[in-house]
């Protein structure tokens, strides 16, 4: 009797999550519409790209590696730091001659976590699930070419895993919650990724190519996708999207000697439930 009841809500969740995904092109498509306008101060972009730099290992940085970094001239990175500086988002290191973000990044990144309407919905949920499965419970949106997480509650028995914070960047096309996101991200956006990505990874990207494509068809059947991109660690996401909203993916992962179809069919309810009501609350309170 148990085995039916479980059998039924898998049924369930799984028409739900297909639903979902079916919905998404048009959520998406309606949102390219209203985001497409006038070109970008390309000023206002570079400096940008200045300050996404920045992050942990490379949190000192020159002229020359900023150049590097974002294939800027040394000209305009120079011209951009010093503006930077000037506006006290950068501070200049004069003895390394280099430069490091500064305090008002910290306050802006921390009225971003504590405005944001799909944190406040999501990481109590989240919280709830993760100590009560002992699990790893994660949501993330894509930056450029990686997945920054907004959110990350750990309950992992690997010291190292447990050290996945809230603003750490991960690939998107070696992980779920990268690959979840593609899975619904717009064409052109889509397209752009996958080929820059493939000029990134050479030899190696086919194989990779296949292993995206086959997690976009497990979201668009199952409403999630599998990845198991470290060693003994094993993810499951889902792209998570609501009219008006950026797409964000969640994911629930475990370190595990277990095969990545036992851990599936473990958390795969937890995941796709856990993002419904996420899904709800956010449509509730928009």
């Amino acid at each position: 009797m148990r085995d039916t009841i479980r059998q039924f809500h898998w049924m369930e969740f799984r028409l739900l999550a297909k639903e979902a995904v079916m919905k998404t092109a048009q959520n998406v498509s309606a949102q390219d519409l209203r985001l497409s306008g006038p070109s970008q101060n390309r000023s206002l972009e570079r400096g940008v790209e200045i300050l996404r730099a920045f992050r942990p290992g490379a949190d000192l940085l020159g002229n020359g590696e900023l150049a590097e970094r974002t294939g800027l001239s040394r000209a305009t990175v120079s011209r951009l730091t010093q503006t930077l500086v000037g506006t006290g988002l950068l501070e200049h290191d004069r003895r390394q001659r280099a430069y490091r973000l500064a305090a008002p990044v910290l306050s802006l990144a921390h009225a971003m976590r504590s405005g944001s309407p799909v944190l406040q919905v999501a990481a109590p949920m989240m919280r709830k699930v993760a100590e009560k499965l002992k699990i790893n419970v994660g949501l993330a949106v894509a930056d450029g070419d990686e997945m920054v997480y907004l959110e990350s509650v750990r309950y992992n028995r690997k010291v190292s895993l447990r050290n996945v914070v809230a603003g750490q960047r991960v690939p998107i096309e070696l992980t779920s919650l990268g690959r979840s996101w593609l899975a619904v991200a717009p064409q052109a956006r889509r397209e752009a990724f996958l080929a820059a990505a493939a000029a990134r990874r050479g030899a190696g990207w086919a194989d990779m190519a296949r292993e995206i494509a086959r997690a976009g068809e497990l979201v668009r059947l199952r409403g999630f996708c599998v990845a198991s991109w470290q060693a003994e660690v094993v993810a499951l996401a889902t792209p998570l999207v609501v009219e008006g909203c950026p797409i964000y993916a969640l994911n629930m992962s475990v370190a595990t000697q277990d095969s990545v179809e036992a851990v599936a069919g473990t958390l795969a309810i937890p995941l796709l439930d856990l993002a419904a009501r996420i899904r709800t609350a956010l449509v509730a309170g928009a």
